[in-house]
């Protein structure tokens, strides 16, 4: 594996009020792609994915957060941390290094609109 290449799951994040999410794992991601092409990529593997219900194979991503990183500390909430989206959303415009993804990076993909209606009234009903 180059230095280039890493691991990276991605948390399909279907919905924040159920906690209804999945994970899905890259391997040999390019850390010099965009977060654009990388987005571009995993909505067009997701479809594809059998394994996947197809609930999460149709819904509708836009936005990726960095959930954790290796041998950094988690946060106590379950699906994604509402805090640092400055520092922890991915600039589409920017390669996923520069962004902050490593190897063994975990990634919350969602739909903003959703994200920001559970940020303003964050209720878990299940």
């Amino acid at each position: 594996m180059s230095p280039e290449s890493v691991i990276v799951t991605v948390r399909l994040i279907r919905s924040f009020e159920h906690r209804n999410f999945r994970p899905v794992l890259y391997r040999d991601v390019n850390l010099d792609q965009t977060v654009k092409e990388f987005i571009a990529f995993v909505k067009k593997d997701i479809i594809s994915r059998t394994e996947l219900l197809p609930p999460f194979r149709k819904h509708t991503y836009d936005t990726m957060k960095i959930i954790h990183q290796a041998h950094g500390s988690k946060t106590n909430e379950l699906v994604v941390s509402l805090e640092d989206d400055d520092k922890l959303i991915l600039p589409e415009d920017s390669t996923l290094g520069a962004a902050g993804v490593a190897n063994e990076t975990e990634l919350a993909f969602f739909c903003m609109d959703d994200y920001g209606k559970y940020k303003t009234h964050p209720v878990a009903t299940w």
